[in-house]
């Protein structure tokens, strides 16, 4: 006899079942892990906002990525906190900047570890914005001249990959014909291309010390109402060279993250941000939610939604959860 419905709970009775028919698997290689480095020896500064991240010394941070290793995480996002702040942010493209140092000293200590270096001005500049001011405006390509140069140094320290997050248009296309007319035609583009003017930055900005003197930055992060100027963007970034496109933040913009996938068929990346990330430690602190159990679904939606990797403060609990078997 035919039954007259599909008994979908047959696949669901048991744990083993359950695994071998899941549509969706995260494992360590989506993991990519933030990071902050600041100037000084020995330094482990934690972030009041986000528990258990820290401002890092590169002594310190060199240790780190050892253990990041060792957990078996493939990638980690450097951001830098310079000693010296200028309208042209001139430490983020220096020979000897605080994230070019670090690099070299990872790559001289560390092996098996990509290195992603950010690229903007924001943790740089005197007022805290992502280029260089025309009065209070962000000239778009005065700026582009500015970047080019940033990860030009980055790469000649050793950096495996940069992303460019500030958000200007024509950034990718400048900063790849700056690395190919250098020989580095080899290193990959991260391109943050939906970038939103969200309200979920602000625990980011006290660890990169970058909140902006005056103003805001939705003259070049996307408005939050729109989805296809974000697949426009995404198109854009990919015309002009980016071999993987970022959209950020994640956990709210799961449908842009779907339409990128799906429009476009290139690896995505999504960052889990500084908010989202709070927000699940605050409320798993008070005992309103279940952190670990909120932080595994909350990355599965990021995965199921169409993310190939996923930036994320939680990236060091996850690993150590898929080595338990957990996950």
């Amino acid at each position: 006899m035919v039954e007259e419905f599909w008994r979908f709970r047959r696949l669901r009775m048991n744990a083993i079942v359950r695994n071998m028919v899941a549509e969706t698997v995260l494992t360590k290689n989506d993991l990519i892990y933030p990071l902050f480095v600041i100037h000084g020896e020995k330094v482990k500064n934690p972030v009041k906002s986000m528990p258990g991240v820290y401002q890092m010394s590169i002594d310190v941070l060199v240790d780190e990525c050892k253990s990041i290793v060792d957990l078996g995480i493939p990638a980690i996002i450097l951001f830098g906190i310079p000693d010296h702040k200028d309208p042209m942010g001139s430490d983020a493209y220096s020979e000897n900047g605080i994230i070019q140092r670090a690099v070299r000293a990872i790559k001289k200590e560390v092996k098996d570890l990509v290195i992603i270096t950010d690229v903007c001005l924001c943790e740089y500049t005197s007022h805290g914005h992502c280029g260089i001011l025309d009065g209070e405006i962000i000239d778009n390509d005065k700026s582009l001249e500015i970047y080019s140069k940033i990860a030009l140094t980055q790469v000649q320290a050793g950096a495996d990959m940069v992303a460019p997050s500030d958000m200007m248009d024509g950034r990718v296309q400048k900063i790849r014909r700056t690395l190919d007319e250098h020989g580095y035609v080899n290193v990959p583009i991260m391109s943050y291309s939906a970038k939103f003017a969200s309200s979920l930055y602000g625990p980011f900005r006290e660890a990169a010390q970058g909140a902006p003197k005056f103003g805001d930055r939705k003259s070049h992060q996307m408005d939050y109402r729109n989805t296809d100027e974000a697949v426009r963007e995404a198109e854009q970034d990919i015309l002009e060279g980016a071999d993987i496109v970022m959209v950020k933040p994640a956990g709210m913009y799961l449908d842009i993250i779907h339409r990128v996938k799906t429009n476009f068929q290139v690896p995505v990346a999504a960052y889990q941000v500084s908010g989202e990330y709070a927000m699940i430690k605050a409320a798993g602190e008070k005992g309103w939610l279940d952190e670990e159990k909120v932080m595994i679904e909350s990355l599965f939606a990021i995965k199921r939604a169409g993310a190939d990797l996923i930036l994320t403060y939680f990236a060091k609990d996850i690993a150590k959860l898929i080595d338990k078997g957990v996950i």
